[in-house]
């Protein structure tokens, strides 16, 4: 009897060994990877300040997530408050005290929209530049302009807190920081004209990548909450309820946030999308039917 109890408590030991050895290396791999300075030549940008691009800036910042995570007023969102993944906050982008544009110049958007990266280099967490890096220049100096454009909020920059979840996704791989999947070296902004064309919707559609995988497939949302649903897949996959939609239902989703048959799309879903143009709704359509079919999930 005294012989299993050693070798019980021997066991449990080992086992609280493993555990903290395990807590300790999933959280050094996440500050380790959220440490890193990466070295990257910006690329000068243009930035204009007639009205006509400030407002072609506030419309992208309003369909392509920027409120999602900062707020329709700028100043910064609680965006994840969940004990398994952590407390995370966008930050406040105006001038206001708290925020990061009374000490940003050109060249530090343009670092942190088109690279993922903080002004010192280090790389921020949840930020979607891998959505936003192929932005053509000419859209990125009109976000831009739009952004030093904006009424200045007094409010303290939000937490950046990573619960045990978020912290083991970084460390086997499934969250990783943009500025780790982008080739910030060989990067080549697009040049694109505003179309009905594939072309032009595949352009639009870098903003459907960061919830719905780099094909577009769907499937579990690594970056968000547990309870976040599982995106939907946009090919024309027979696993696929695109694949059953016309044009119009699809276009009617953007504009009212319901599917065909009258249910609501998940909040998650941004109803910004319905503020798209009409040249940018339509050309997304033709992209999306475009696209080989790819099982739903299969990233």
């Amino acid at each position: 009897m005294r012989t299993l109890l050693r070798r019980s408590g021997q066991i449990l030991g080992v086992l609280a060994f493993l555990l903290v050895f395990a807590f300790v290396a999933v959280s050094w791999s996440a500050k380790n990877q959220l440490g890193r300075n990466y070295k990257v030549t910006v690329a000068k940008v243009a930035v204009p300040s007639d009205a006509e691009a400030i407002a072609q800036g506030r419309h992208l910042a309003a369909t392509r997530g920027c409120y999602d995570c900062h707020g329709e007023d700028l100043g910064g969102l609680i965006v994840i408050d969940d004990p398994a993944m952590g407390r995370v906050a966008g930050p406040n982008l105006t001038r206001g005290p708290g925020g990061l544009a009374a000490r940003f110049g050109d060249d530090d958007y343009v670092r942190a929209i088109r690279h993922g990266l903080a002004p010192d280099g280090h790389p921020l967490f949840l930020m979607p530049s891998t959505d936003y890096a192929p932005f053509s220049d000419e859209d990125l100096g009109a976000l831009i302009a739009y952004l030093k454009s904006v009424p200045p909020v007094n409010r303290a920059r939000g937490p950046v807190q990573l619960g045990p979840i978020a912290r083991l996704l970084m460390f086997v791989g499934t969250i990783k920081p943009s500025a780790e999947l982008i080739d910030h070296e060989l990067l080549r902004p697009a040049k694109i004209t505003a179309g009905l064309t594939v072309e032009y919707g595949r352009y639009v559609a870098n903003a459907c990548t960061g919830c719905h995988g780099p094909n577009l497939s769907g499937g579990r949302i690594a970056s968000g909450p547990s309870d976040w649903p599982r995106a939907a897949n946009l090919t024309p996959d027979a696993t696929s309820r695109l694949a059953k939609w016309t044009e119009a239902d699809f276009l009617n989703l953007l504009r009212t946030g319901k599917r065909p048959d009258g249910t609501a799309v998940s909040p998650v879903m941004p109803r910004a999308f319905g503020e798209l143009y009409e040249v940018e709704q339509k050309s997304l359509w033709l992209f999306l039917q475009s696209l080989p079919a790819a099982p739903t999930g299969t990233r």
